[in-house]
């Protein structure tokens, strides 16, 4: 992580090849949220994954989005989780994409492990609104 931090700061974005010009401190930030919640470190993938929307990359916000909620949930933090995860929801209304699709059934999978309570109840009244939500029961039973 030091040596991409340091990469990135010492970069020369006029030198770079268009290919990776959208990676940025937000895409950084993402790539990092992902690894620590990969190794159940929710602490700290919830300090990156906050720091992981651009606010210009729809579908990159909603995987930075997913992450942080599912960061919240492995922290016990069942209420924060939900509320977390309709904001991706609502970002993701425009995507039609597979793989979020596959975060959110990841999410959901997570939440059931977790607990069946008023707030998971309460959630997914909500989220069952929304299109990638109701996309992602297919993904369930795999």
């Amino acid at each position: 992580m030091s040596a991409a931090t340091n990469a990135l700061e010492s970069r020369n974005s006029g030198d770079e090849p268009e290919w990776i010009s959208y990676f940025d401190e937000a895409e950084l930030a993402a790539e990092a949220a992902h690894c620590f919640r990969d190794v159940n470190s929710a602490c700290r993938a919830v300090a990156h994954a906050e720091n992981a929307m651009s606010g210009s990359h729809v579908r990159s916000d909603f995987f930075a989005t997913m992450v942080l909620a599912d960061a919240y949930l492995r922290a016990g933090e069942t209420e924060e989780a939900c509320r977390v995860a309709l904001d991706a929801l609502d970002l993701g209304e425009q995507l039609k994409s597979g793989r979020c699709v596959s975060y959110l059934a990841e999410f959901r999978r997570n939440l059931a492990a977790a607990s069946v309570s008023a707030i998971s109840r309460s959630f997914t009244g909500q989220a069952q609104e929304h299109r990638l939500w109701m996309a992602s029961e297919t993904q369930l039973s795999i």
